[in-house]
């Protein structure tokens, strides 16, 4: 029923929707690798900033020297991690950076970064669908990992009457995911904000795509904040793993000092709990871990405090 799902509705998250950035740090310049829809994968001198969220997620915001400027390099920055920030924090869990370069080129998520281009990036201002297109993205750097090719996702496929999109229908095995989120998103807690012809199109086009991604649990902070699902105002946290690479037994530290009720949750890439603990003391023993990216979380009193990916090597 569509071209591509980030065009349906300007206002399934809108200009004025509240975005997580709590700050944008420079850091200095340094090479980086990074993609560039002009010339494909380059290594640039960029300019870097430390982009803060509030839920506990941040990024490195790598910006391109021909901005000239840190000043010019930071307004972008600054422009692009408040959009990001307005996307749900389970969403941006795998965004790990964003590359930031001039140009009407596309915008694309993959490799754990988004890519994008201040030329179309301005444009989708304009028609006010810039964070539609930070959905996709994300889910792309997320969810598709875990997902594209997951049984119960391409069960659903082939339950449902079609595919939501032309894009999905013509790259489905990398597409299909990303577009069917933003169409889930709109129908399940921003129905109000669609027309009732495509709410009602949604529905029936890709029913059983809708109920995988209901079934999924996913932190929707900030898009919902009710429902049981809480403001963050805990200080987040971060861990880190030590030793790694992986040794007889392995400790997870929090950053900060944790009340005795937090809990604490480690998911491997297909998204089964590896490990869930209420903490106690300073440290999570995980004991023996096979190498890889795990996805952690963790709560207080149902309330997040953060989530993030631990690699162990």
């Amino acid at each position: 029923p569509y071209s591509g799902t980030i065009f349906i509705d300007p206002d399934i998250i809108s200009a004025t929707d509240p975005t997580t950035l709590v700050s944008v740090t420079y850091t200095g310049q340094g090479m980086e690798t990074v993609y560039d829809y002009r010339v494909g994968w380059t290594t640039i001198n960029a300019f870097l900033f430390d982009v803060v969220w509030s839920d506990g997620l941040s990024c490195v915001a790598m910006v391109n020297p021909e901005f000239g400027t840190v000043e010019a390099a930071q307004v972008e920055a600054e422009i692009y991690g408040a959009a990001c920030g307005k996307v749900q924090t389970c969403l941006r869990v795998g965004v790990h950076a964003l590359w930031i370069h001039a140009g009407v080129y596309s915008v694309g998520g993959g490799s754990n970064a988004i890519t994008i281009h201040t030329g179309r990036g301005q444009e989708y201002i304009a028609d006010g669908i810039l964070e539609e297109a930070f959905v996709h993205e994300c889910t792309h750097c997320t969810l598709s990992p875990m997902y594209d090719a997951a049984p119960g996702w391409i069960a659903a496929q082939q339950a449902d009457p079609n595919f939501i999109s032309t894009y999905a229908h013509d790259y489905a095995a990398t597409e299909d995911l990303p577009e069917s989120y933003l169409p889930w998103l709109a129908v399940r807690y921003r129905a109000s904000r669609i027309s009732m012809a495509d709410y009602n199109t949604i529905l029936a086009t890709i029913p059983n795509r809708l109920a995988f991604l209901d079934a999924l649990e996913c932190d929707l902070f900030p898009i919902v904040t009710d429902a049981g699902i809480h403001d963050a105002t805990l200080a987040p946290v971060s861990f880190r793993v030590f030793p790694s690479p992986a040794s007889s037994w392995i400790n997870v530290r929090p950053s900060r000092a944790l009340p005795n009720n937090t809990r604490f949750e480690l998911l491997a890439a297909d998204g089964r709990l590896v490990h869930g603990t209420t903490l106690i003391g300073e440290r999570i023993e995980l004991g023996t871990m096979p190498a890889g990216m795990y996805v952690w979380r963790c709560t207080a009193d149902g309330a997040p405090l953060g989530t993030g990916t631990i690699a162990i090597e």
